[in-house]
């Protein structure tokens, strides 16, 4: 992925397919209308239609699909009134009789040439027309952010626009929630494992690989630090254990407690002062005879068991 956002990337791998069928340029004309679009009342009763867009790829797309069914359009430039004064593009479209009845198939106006809230259910009936239409979606009012806390949401103007989108992800087996702002509506997810269903489903494979190779990565990394974290762990315990064996075996070994020490432990007494940095399996394997590491692991402990009495009897008669 770019240094650009995800919601960037995505967005310009979905502008760049151009799929062949009618039915889904329909699909994703309807989708891009009703996520983006807005209907103007001109003079003598005429409308016009302006689709307002934030990335050119998405302008560029909306205006190879309208080419497709013949329908001229203007492109305009213009700065966003708000704090972060950003820049997008809007594509300006004469509602002539041809754009008008294109507009009806693909469920942006009804039979009355009035706005839809939403297109009726033929415009989404095939697969391929769910999958067109969720791209268009988020062409037109899409974003996406992560991966700390993955987001990814559809808005529309309307209600009904927002339902209507989480209605054609559910058929494709995408669960999305609808939440409405004062401004908008959207169809959301915030896991992962949906987003990347969505995307797949609209097309996004080379942002979906890249997601999933992020994944990986960071689990990857995360069993990295948890085995790291373990060893340093394992070797801190290690080094305490060590250490005790020594004091037990330099203690033990240089007053009067040896008479008392079974051979084993006299031995295993010994190893570890010869071999103080040597693990349980490397001095088990120099004892005579050699033993196995739980054997020599038994006799230390026994050895630092016996040090410790000793020092509380010496201890509680002074």
């Amino acid at each position: 992925m770019s240094r650009a956002s995800l919601g960037d990337d995505a967005r310009a791998e979905l502008a760049s397919l151009a799929p062949e069928r009618r039915c889904d340029r329909l699909a994703e004309l309807s989708a891009l209308f009703h996520t983006a679009g807005t209907v103007h009342l001109r003079g003598r009763g005429e409308l016009g239609f302006h689709l307002d867009l934030a990335e050119s790829s998405a302008a560029r797309r909306a205006f190879a699909i309208l080419r497709r069914f013949r329908i001229e359009s203007e492109i305009r430039t213009y700065r966003r009134q708000a704090f972060d004064r950003a820049a997008r593009t809007q594509l300006v479209v004469d509602g002539g009789q041809h754009a008008t009845e294109v507009l009806m198939e693909a469920g942006v106006l009804g039979r009355d040439g009035l706005p839809l809230d939403r297109p009726p259910g033929r415009v989404v009936a095939r697969e391929c027309c769910r999958s067109a239409y969720l791209r268009g979606a988020f062409v037109g009012g899409g974003s996406l952010s992560g991966p700390r806390s993955p987001h990814l949401e559809v808005r529309t103007p309307l209600h009904a626009g927002a339902a209507f989108v989480r209605s054609v992800a559910s058929a494709a087996g995408v669960r999305m929630r609808v939440i409405d702002r004062p401004s908008h509506s959207a169809a959301y997810v915030k896991s992962w494992d949906a987003i990347e269903a969505y995307l797949a489903i609209a097309g996004a494979t080379e942002i979906v690989l890249a997601l999933e190779e992020r994944a990986l990565v960071a689990g990857l990394r995360e069993q990295a630090n948890r085995l790291a974290n373990a060893d340093h762990a394992n070797l801190v315990r290690q080094s305490h254990a060590a250490h005790a064996q020594l004091e037990a075996a330099r203690a033990l070994l240089g007053g009067d407690v040896p008479t008392r020490l079974s051979p084993a432990l006299q031995a295993a007494a010994a190893l570890r002062l010869e071999h103080p940095s040597l693990s349980l399996r490397e001095l088990a394997s120099r004892a005579e005879p050699p033993t196995t590491k739980a054997a020599m692991a038994g006799r230390l402990a026994r050895l630092v068991a016996l040090h410790e009495a000793v020092g509380d009897v010496t201890t509680g008669s002074g």
